[in-house]
């Protein structure tokens, strides 16, 4: 079975044919950095990490994009916020640095490259001078704006008439646009008080910022939001990419307005398949940073650890819309438990004197190959990872049935199985197992910090003696100790 997604913009189940056969083009709508992420935001990148992790496990070679948008009204409006920084830049550089954290904790898979907005400002202008040229865009007032009657299929990805659509863009734009809804490309000046005020979390006093501007053909100014992924699309995956992925809540305007001058410029398809993650909710409401209702990656992972959190998006397909609970995360935690419980039952059976290579158990064997079977199916099924994760969990319960039965343990059976649990647990859900060294090696960490943290309590107290010996203790048995500025460290033997 071939793979097959879901197109947002034919609405139909196709089978998936990238441009080139070995390699997939994916570009992922990214963060833009005015705050630190959520779980909402989260959930996109664990998706689009599965789908990347699959398609590499299928044989393809994955180019994968991820912006990060740093110019942004909402960014510069925190500038001046303490632990932020003084300018749009500074408070975008340490949202940025908290999002990679935050996609290293979830162990996703790194990004090919991940763009930022400033880097590509020249890219932005020669795309928006490409569209002016060519009839799709004009300047009005040192801004410009696309002109979406210029534009035949406009609407075509969110099912909407052009009659029917609303204005676009702040309303101080209306006296400058042709049509209510063309969008703007490039925006003159910087970011105005009155969106500052909009958006700002402090009191900025006398002192407004405006943000981050740039010289350009129609004066001094800021991109606007839609060209920005455009721009840095066709830079790094050229102009017709396989798979763009993004929230739903991105459908319009943003991706209906990628689309537009996307292929207003080049006469070329954008992207050829368009997937959109569901929205998750918290009591009935869509996790936003705007409403107040998030919880953040940072005191999830705190709270859960990765293998949770993974588990519990992975327990409802990536197009449907999901809830976050404490009900839901008690479930996740049980997959978990159940997933990695059973991997370390089998690792110690497998690696024991009890598994032989004479002993055959059918049963065992047969769930392997099931679970094979019927994981491959589901993968290939718009990725469906509910039913996946399915498939998967029923192998747990027959590597456990095995492992429970004394013995003597089929070794080959064992080992197809551990083996089946790791490439797609591991290599495609993106779990991390620990292995029982892993834990001794954990545990030995554990302890050493905790014995430094009473050595410290003894020190504060001026217990020099007996901190001195809770060094010596940890140095004769091999863990090497360091005092600095910053307080103790250790290196494990």
């Amino acid at each position: 079975m071939t793979l097959s997604v879901t197109n947002t913009i034919s609405g139909e189940r196709e089978a998936f044919e990238p441009v080139t056969d070995e390699t997939v083009l994916l570009y992922v709508c990214g963060l833009t950095v005015s705050d630190d992420a959520h779980l909402g935001h989260a959930r996109v990148w664990t998706h689009a990490d599965v789908m990347h992790r699959w398609l590499e496990h299928v044989g393809y070679t994955v180019t994968h994009v991820e912006n990060f948008t740093d110019v942004n009204e909402k960014i510069a409006a925190r500038a001046g916020e303490p632990g932020l920084g003084e300018t749009e830049e500074a408070v975008a550089q340490h949202f940025t640095a908290s999002v990679i954290a935050d996609m290293r904790g979830l162990n996703l898979k790194r990004a090919s490259v991940y763009p930022r907005v400033s880097e590509h400002i020249p890219e932005i202008i020669s795309l928006i001078e490409r569209l002016i040229d060519g009839g799709h865009a004009y300047e009005s007032n040192g801004s410009v704006y696309f002109d979406v009657t210029t534009y035949a299929e406009y609407g075509k990805l969110s099912n909407q008439k052009l009659e029917h659509l609303e204005s676009q863009g702040d309303p101080d734009e209306r006296s400058e646009k042709r049509n209510p809804s063309d969008f703007a490309l490039w925006k003159a000046g910087g970011v105005s008080p009155e969106a500052i005020q909009e958006h700002a979390k402090h009191d900025h006093g006398d002192d407004v910022p405006c943000g981050q501007t740039w010289d350009s053909p129609w004066g001094e100014g800021r991109p606007g939001w839609h060209i920005e992924c455009s721009a840095m699309s066709m830079t790094h995956l050229g102009e017709t990419i396989d798979i763009h992925v993004g929230g739903h809540d991105l459908v319009f305007p943003h991706h209906e307005n990628e689309i537009a001058q996307s292929e207003a410029a080049t006469g070329n398809q954008f992207a050829n398949y368009w997937l959109h993650t569901g929205l998750l909710e918290t009591k009935g409401e869509k996790m936003s940073s705007s409403l107040g209702n998030f919880f953040t990656v940072s005191e999830a992972l705190s709270e859960f650890g990765p293998n949770v959190i993974r588990s519990f998006y992975l327990s409802t397909e990536y197009s449907s819309k999901q809830t976050y609970s404490v009900d839901a995360m008690t479930e996740a935690e049980t997959r978990w438990e159940r997933l990695s419980r059973a991997y370390e039952n089998g690792v110690a059976a497998l690696d024991s004197v009890t598994a032989q290579t004479k002993a055959a158990d059918e049963s065992l064997r047969s769930a392997v190959e099931t679970t094979r079977t019927e994981f491959t199916a589901a993968m290939n099924d718009d990725f469906n990872v509910r039913e996946a994760m399915a498939a998967l969990l029923s192998l747990t319960s027959a590597v456990n049935s095995h492992v429970d039965s004394g013995g003597p343990h089929d070794y080959k059976a064992l080992k197809d199985a551990i083996e089946t649990i790791e490439t797609y647990a591991e290599d495609v859900f993106g779990f991390q197992f620990t292995t029982p060294s892993d834990g001794d090696v954990s545990l030995a960490s554990d302890l050493a910090a905790l014995v430094l943290e009473i050595r410290t309590q003894e020190r504060d107290a001026g217990n020099y003696d007996r901190a001195d010996d809770l060094r010596d203790s940890l140095t004769s048995i091999g863990i090497e100790v360091q005092d600095s500025d910053d307080g103790p460290t250790f290196r494990l033997p």
